[in-house]
């Protein structure tokens, strides 16, 4: 990978860890078969060295395109702030690389989605049993296990 040209503005891995942690959504980076970037925003989860998104079971760009070739980015953007009079902003980012594939332990599918309830529910764990129950079983969940991770900012 080809190193950062602006080095006065790279984060340390912790604080990359840090932006990726906090994020409420960030965007997927697929390349179709026949060459075509896509990127897509989406809700997730981080635990451990993964980063965790569902999707319809049913098919799509970006299952298609993983299919093809699994090797994705992830990009979440944190704080920012446009400095008009200084024709800037301020910011922070982290991207991560790595692998995407489906998940298809049961068990493991089912921590991933209470872990999202716990993100993006958390006052309504019990209705949010039921909506498992009920589109789990029509819900794919894929993991990206995170190869690197970068961390760019000025602040």
């Amino acid at each position: 990978m080809k190193e950062m040209r602006r080095t006065d503005r790279l984060l340390g891995e912790e604080e990359a860890w840090e932006i990726l942690n906090k994020g409420e959504y960030g965007i997927l980076a697929t390349v179709s078969a026949d060459g075509q970037p896509y990127g897509v925003p989406l809700s997730y989860i981080v635990k451990g060295n993964g980063i965790y998104y569902h999707c319809t079971n049913a098919g799509g760009s970006k299952q298609d395109n993983i299919s093809n070739n699994n090797k994705v980015s992830f990009t979440v953007v944190g704080k920012t702030q446009v400095l008009p009079d200084k024709f800037g902003t301020l910011y922070e980012s982290a991207i991560a690389f790595g692998e995407a594939g489906l998940v298809d332990e049961e068990e493991e599918r089912s921590v991933i989605f209470r872990e999202f309830l716990k993100k993006y529910s958390a006052g309504f764990l019990a209705e949010g049993e039921k909506y498992i129950e009920s589109a789990g079983p029509k819900a794919n969940i894929v993991k990206i296990t995170i190869s690197s991770l970068t961390g760019k900012g000025r602040k």
